[in-house]
């Protein structure tokens, strides 16, 4: 250890650290780096955190090309039938009669949609979360962005439906984004994950 008048009297008080190495070492260290365990646990939870958002992408892949292989007048077939017996063997069935309510509306046009939809953002999410998982720097920023437009849609999509499931996957997408960042941030500090 050096005195504070051998670095010419900055930092009165505090010692002076005398390696060069250790003093560019301390410089450069992140401020919101935690302890070796607790980052290490964070970066668990991240992992499974977008593990669990590359689930539903492949959930939503299956279902995007289940509808494109499946008609339009099959798919209500099958809600109406389902919903009849349904409504049959309970008079006031709740689900059973909003299923048959959506299958009276349900058209080639939401059909596509509905398709396209689940595909394009289970590719998109999957794809992300690859990135994500393999560290590669392109997929942070990439998902802030992503994540960040599918929480807006969510709140949209609120605006009409109430419901409340929208709320949780926002808030889901909040915590993925939040972990995301705090990633991004020692990666680009080239400090260890994990």
């Amino acid at each position: 250890m050096l005195s504070d008048d051998a670095n010419g009297g900055v930092g009165r008080g505090a010692p002076v650290i005398a390696d060069l190495a250790t003093r560019e070492f301390l410089l450069f260290q992140p401020r919101c780096v935690a302890p070796p365990m607790q980052e290490k646990r964070i970066h668990q939870i991240f992992a499974v955190s977008v593990s669990l958002k590359g689930l539903h992408a492949l959930f939503e892949i299956a279902a995007g090309i289940a509808l494109y292989l499946t008609s339009t007048e099959k798919i209500v077939g099958w809600i109406s039938d389902w919903s009849n017996r349904a409504i049959a063997l309970e008079r006031h069935d709740w689900i059973a009669d909003h299923l048959l309510r959506f299958a009276e509306t349900f058209s080639v046009e939401k059909h596509d949609f509905y398709a396209f939809y689940l595909l394009s953002h289970g590719l998109v999410k999957g794809v992300l979360v690859i990135g994500l998982l393999k560290e590669k720097l392109w997929a942070y920023p990439a998902s802030f962005v992503v994540f960040g437009g599918f929480i807006a849609y969510q709140l949209y999509r609120y605006s009409f439906t109430h419901d409340f499931t929208l709320i949780l996957l926002s808030i889901f997408d909040l915590f993925v984004i939040a972990l995301a960042v705090h990633e991004y941030r020692l990666l680009r500090k080239h400090l260890p994950t994990h």
